[in-house]
């Protein structure tokens, strides 16, 4: 990459990680032979600013965070045609970065930043009921239910915990759950189901929770969502066949999961839940979550894993920067499991 760069820190990211590797990584990109240019954000409204301003004048945007941050940042960077998005494992999860086959190390991530293959992903949009317009953005999974508390409890325990804060909070929020009737409707007007259910999720990527491949099957460029509902069983159940499940994305196999693909789906409940994405809230049921297909590009390594995010090889080199466009219509339900 020739353009310069803008690192974007989050000092506060994992537990203040990304602060104290940020002159690393700084050095790190210079060793690349990168011009550089280090900013360190004081909240979401900032980093987003500084994101734009980068990326309208030229500059590639990295970002040493949490998924958090970086999924505001590409919610704003697709308005801003030829933005290209570097990412910087800085958080506790790093789930897109690991998706991304980057890694958790970003002093290594810097390679993709300086020689990486730009690519268009698809980003998530959570709506309200009543309105098209507005919204948050985001990169990984949005889900709410069981995965609300979950959130909650992670987002409050101890930066010692590390990645493990996730498994943690999800055993901390089993002891207090009691299922919930969601109801989803796919591509609104469309089918609806309804279930009693911990949880509901709609995924663009494959992982969230530091490593949980929730839905093992999603990609980063069919312009569709993943819909997973994990229906209600004993709590007995749950810590010994689904949690376990979930880090090895094999739980969408068991009878009470289900998975349906769509552009775009309708989410209530019969009780009030914040809907998180990229740990973060992010809106308050009944949502609607679309995918917005090909909103930006991000700078991912030449070689991807043997499960990669994306259906298919790069774009030939002159058309990877190249505004995407459209849409698909909602795939018919598959088999969540025997």
């Amino acid at each position: 990459m020739s353009a310069p760069v803008r690192l974007i820190v989050n000092p506060a990211a994992g537990g203040g990680r990304a602060g104290r590797l940020a002159p690393r990584v700084d050095s790190a990109l210079r060793g690349q032979g990168l011009v550089v240019r280090r900013e360190d954000t004081r909240d979401l409204d900032h980093a987003r600013e500084l994101a734009v301003e980068a990326a309208r004048a030229g500059e590639t945007v990295a970002a040493l965070s949490g998924d958090g941050m970086i999924g505001g940042i590409a919610h704003s960077l697709r308005e801003v045609p030829g933005a290209v998005l570097g990412v910087l494992p800085g958080g506790r999860g790093n789930d897109l970065a690991r998706v991304l086959g980057i890694g958790a190390d970003p002093i290594a991530a810097c390679a993709t930043i300086a020689r990486g293959v730009p690519r268009p992903i698809d980003l998530g949009a959570v709506l309200d009921q009543s309105s098209d317009e507005g919204g948050r953005g985001f990169v990984g999974i949005a889900s709410v239910g069981f995965d609300s508390d979950a959130n909650r409890i992670a987002n409050e325990a101890p930066a010692w915990l590390g990645g493990l804060a996730y498994a943690y909070a999800a055993l901390r929020a089993l002891a207090s759950w009691r299922p919930a009737r969601f109801e989803i409707e796919l591509d609104p007007p469309g089918a609806r189901h309804t279930f009693t259910a911990y949880s509901v999720g709609a995924a663009n990527s494959k992982a969230y929770g530091g490593g949980m491949r929730a839905a093992p099957d999603a990609l980063l460029d069919d312009g569709l969502l993943e819909v997973v509902v994990l229906e209600s069983v004993r709590k007995l159940a749950f810590v010994t066949r689904v949690l376990p499940g979930v880090f090895k994305g094999t739980y969408v196999k068991l009878p009470c999961v289900h998975v349906f693909r769509a552009a775009e789906v309708a989410i209530s409940a019969d009780r009030p839940f914040t809907m998180y994405a990229d740990g973060d809230p992010i809106g308050e049921l009944p949502v609607r979550v679309r995918a917005v297909p090909s909103a930006l590009t991000v700078l991912v390594p030449a070689t991807q894993p043997s499960d990669s995010a994306f259906s298919g090889p790069p774009p030939p080199l002159d058309t990877r920067h190249d505004e995407h466009a459209g849409g698909s219509a909602a795939a018919p339900e598959h088999a969540g499991g025997p």
